[in-house]
């Protein structure tokens, strides 16, 4: 069969299938168009899921009428410009949009008008393409000074097999909603409205440019609950800058659907990105939870390659190990500079568990005699039992950064209890002073403002982990031999991958060497994992080096193991605590990054306002 040429109109049609994947797609490229236009306000409508009609209006710089033609020809563009010996450079792409296919692609699979008016001055001209038709360039009305106005109806009307694959209206309105957001949350200096079906469904003024202005756009988007939990996030390293906000890991989602991530002001999907945000919340978080974030990635366009999706939705590092670290190493940081700092939703969650009684319900009469010690053992009138005052809390026998005065641990006496520095009243700490021990497992605290419940349990389970975890920062893993060097087979590329990290590797524990071109030699193991299943181990090794360009399984395998090695020194819920060891608990909690969750992003404490329980009982 000869090699015959396409017809333009075919070509076009196929480029439309891979950049108009959907009215959301055709929306993002035009909103694009707009914020590389210099537009402050953008407005959107869309009619029956964005399939009936889209319209697109901003106030940017426009274009004459002899650039309405050109707008509508195939791969022509304003954004790219030649050098003097008419090369031009695909490497420095500082734009949103540079294909130049958008448009002609729309055109030749919908009913597509643009309207536009320059800035320089004139008047206003308009162009229509139909199916691949285009009509001359005609004078038309324009309600603004300066912008253009892009209407598209009847989409994919030229392409009816397309609309078969198309979801419901309700469906592809969600997936414009969410296209706008995304872009609204990059450009926050610029107001956005969007219209679906006629009802405005988001309307967002221009924000002051910078984190207060971006914070108040995340709010206005996200919700005020985001506002309140999130972690301001600015690192940079080697011209690499990571802005942005995330979320305490006492916030997390059940999904990943409130997490952002953009580059140059690109919104992204890039599993590079979303495995770093995985790996900075592994210590906090179980694998069924996913943090709220929303990361700016700021790079020189020469070291990050847009150019390898036609929809422009992935992107490609020139160095991806120094965007992983990044943003690691930033959201660490600031994680550990919350330290004990829980989400404000937790104390909503708790009071939405208080039900009010309206009078006394059958059973047995209260009498009001000595609390048992067992119900409140901070009680004054109780004395603990002997066995309680002769075992020590593990961790809880040094000195804590902050500690309550005339208090020495029960062994090992390393000041006088009349000695102790003087201290504030224990009810100023963050965590206030112990009062009650409710059942063996909470601890009530009072604060000046207020009150704390502390999770006994999973409060000394990550203070033990957290100093675990120190423990391995300052030596090497311990490593056991195998009495049986193990081969592992895999893959070629994967063995590579797995031997060309061997470095890193030993550094956790883990020993290997290559054998043969596609095997691995494995000699030493850490010895936290004990007796583990190694050819499972090295195949995750390599499954997450081929997926995020670091050994996760391994140090979240560490991780598990560390927590539970936690977990089992912990003080278990049941132990009977007397008011020093309490306190000093709440104390190292203070001192403790990260002591607001336990290993697994559940709370370790909930904290009550005054005015929180005055409005539990009528009193506000």
């Amino acid at each position: 069969m000869p090699i015959r040429r396409l017809p333009p109109e075919t070509v076009n049609r196929i480029a439309a299938g891979e950049v108009v994947e959907r009215p959301a797609s055709a929306i993002k490229e035009l909103v694009e168009n707009a914020l590389d236009a210099g537009a402050t306000r953008i407005e959107v409508q869309a009619d029956g899921g964005g399939l009936t009609r889209i319209l697109i209006a901003d106030d940017g710089h426009g274009m004459a009428a002899d650039q309405l033609a050109l707008a509508v020809e195939r791969h022509a563009t304003s954004k790219l410009e030649a050098d003097d010996a008419g090369d031009v450079d695909l490497l420095r792409i500082s734009t949103l949009g540079f294909r130049g296919e958008a448009l002609p692609s729309i055109g030749s699979v919908a009913r597509l008008t643009i309207t536009s008016r320059p800035r320089e001055g004139g008047d206003a001209h308009q162009i229509t393409v139909q199916g691949g038709d285009q009509r001359p360039v005609a004078p038309a009305g324009f309600p603004g000074p300066h912008g253009a106005r892009v209407e598209v109806r009847d989409l994919f009307y030229a392409t009816p097999g397309r609309l078969k694959f198309m979801k419901s209206e309700r469906s592809e309105a969600m997936a414009i909603s969410e296209e706008i957001k995304r872009q609204a949350m990059a450009h926050e200096g610029v107001a956005f409205t969007l219209d679906l079906d006629g009802k405005t469904t988001l309307r967002l003024p221009a924000e002051h440019p910078g984190d207060a202005g971006r914070l108040k756009r995340l709010a206005a988007l996200l919700g005020r609950d985001f506002e309140a939990n999130a972690l301001l996030i600015d690192q940079a390293r080697d011209n690499v800058r990571l802005t942005g906000y995330a979320g305490l890991p006492t916030y997390s989602r059940g999904n990943a659907g409130h997490q952002y991530l953009f580059v140059n002001g690109r919104p992204v999907k890039d599993r590079l990105l979303q495995g770093a945000l995985r790996g900075a919340y592994a210590d906090f978080l179980a694998r069924d939870r996913h943090p709220a974030a929303v990361l700016f990635l700021e790079i020189d366009p020469l070291y990050v390659d847009v150019n390898v999706h036609p929809a422009k939705a992935e992107v490609r590092f020139r160095d991806p190990a120094l965007v992983r670290g990044l943003i690691v190493g930033a959201l660490r940081h600031a994680l550990a500079a919350a330290g004990h700092r829980a989400s404000t939703t937790v104390a909503a969650d708790a009071l939405a568990g208080f039900r009010p009684h309206s009078g006394v319900g059958p059973g047995p009469a209260f009498s009001p005699s000595s609390p048992s010690a067992q119900g409140w053992s901070g009680w004054q009138g109780w004395a603990a039992p002997a066995s309680a005052n002769a075992q020590v809390i593990p961790g809880l026998n040094e000195r804590s950064a902050r500690v309550e005065p005339g208090y020495a641990p029960a062994s090992n006496d390393r000041w006088p209890a009349d000695a102790a520095p003087a201290a504030p009243d224990l009810i100023d700490y963050p965590l206030g002073a112990a009062r009650a021990q409710l059942h063996g497992t909470y601890i009530v605290a009072q604060t000046r403002d207020g009150l704390v419940v502390v999770d006994q349990h999973a409060a000394h389970e990550r203070l033990v982990y957290e100093r675990m975890k120190v423990q391995m920062a300052r030596g090497s893993v311990t490593r056991q031999a195998l009495l049986t060097p193990e081969v592992v087979e895999l893959d070629p590329a994967e063995a590579e991958r797995v031997s060309a990290r061997a470095d890193e590797l030993a550094e956790l524990g883990l020993i290997v060497e290559p054998f043969g071109a596609g095997a691995v030699l494995v000699r030493e193991t850490p010895a936290l994992l004990g007796d583990t299943d190694v050819q499972g181990l090295i195949r995750d090794i390599a499954d997450d080096l081929a997926e995020h360009g670091a050994a996760l399984a391994l140090s979240e395998r560490l991780g598990e193991v560390c927590g539970t090695m936690a977990c089992h020194g912990s003080v278990r819920a049941g132990r009977v605590l007397s008011a020093p060891e309490m306190n000093a608990l709440l104390r190292e909690m203070e001192a403790t990054p990260h002591s607001g969750q336990c290993n697994h992003g559940r709370p370790t404490y909930v904290e009550l306002k005054l005015a929180d329980l005055e409005k539990l009982f009528g009193r506000r």
